[in-house]
């Protein structure tokens, strides 16, 4: 197996390794578009639940090719996760999609992000309202204790054209539902407590539409009976396609909700980092 790594001119013969590099544990390939894969984990990393940083590999010229990704792992995790889309003439995804477990990437450990428990206000209920890999921050806020400690109710919303695409999320709300210690956290009637909406847009399955859609014509309060959706009430979190966060944005604002920060908390914050 080869390691990716950095050669230049004057050290040819004596290849050092990537700087910052973490070494590949497991990858899996969900769709021909979807995969995932965890990484070792800097001894000095802290992160909070939701952040994203900067990974990669070396370019064709030598330089770090580095974009921002979502944690999907939990901050307690001893490994990282990353859930990535191929993008088959992106710049960084066209070779990342093809890493193998021993090989490297680049990490930059400067975590940052706004889809954080610090920038919302206290709550009754919690919105998760992905698309595609946007899922990615909700896989690890979903494992983090402090997500059931501070709401009565987590509701993770994910949309994707395919029904395959849905599988990560699937797995993961299992595992999260299953897990002996999480449990402890979610409660016995975890049904209630944690929420997992999964809707298409393309393909056949039991919720179709544009989660966009689904909240103006009010179905998804409908389906989960809820009456009360509001400021005194809701919080969320967006992460999607620009289009869809602008959309997410409008419509809770048109119900009252504000856009916080983590300086300014309010009552729904938007990420703002993309991958290619």
């Amino acid at each position: 197996m080869t390691k990716l790594t950095a050669v230049t001119q004057d050290s040819v013969s004596k290849v050092p390794t990537l700087p910052d590099a973490q070494t590949v544990t497991e990858v899996k390939h969900w769709t021909d578009r979807l995969f995932s894969f965890r990484v070792t984990r800097p001894q000095t990393l802290r992160f909070r639940s939701g952040e994203f940083v900067m990974i990669g590999l070396m370019g064709d010229n030598g330089k770090p090719l580095l974009r921002a990704y979502s944690i999907a792992s939990p901050a307690w995790d001893e490994e990282l996760e990353f859930y990535s889309i191929k993008v088959q003439d992106g710049p960084l995804t066209s070779k990342l999609q093809h890493i193998n477990v021993g090989d490297e990437i680049i990490l930059r450990p400067k975590p940052v992000g706004t889809l954080v428990h610090d920038a919302l206000l206290p709550g009754k209920r919690l919105w998760f309202f992905a698309t595609g890999t946007g899922i990615a921050p909700f896989a690890s806020l979903i494992r983090e204790p402090q997500t059931y400690e501070d709401y009565d109710q987590i509701i993770l919303t994910h949309t994707c054209r395919e029904a395959a695409e849905l599988e990560y999320g699937r797995q993961l709300v299992d595992t999260v539902r299953n897990d002996d210690l999480m449990q402890e956290l979610v409660g016995a009637d975890n049904l209630k407590k944690l929420i997992y909406y999964p809707t298409t847009t393309r393909d056949p399955s039991p919720k179709m539409g544009r989660i966009t859609d689904l909240l103006k014509s009010g179905e998804v309060f409908a389906d989960l009976g809820i009456t009360d959706f509001g400021p005194e009430t809701d919080r969320a979190m967006v992460c999607g396609s620009m289009g869809l966060n602008l959309d997410i944005k409008d419509i809770l604002e048109s119900h009252g909700l504000r856009e916080g920060a983590n300086s300014d908390p309010k009552e729904y914050v938007v990420e703002k980092a993309f991958v290619g």
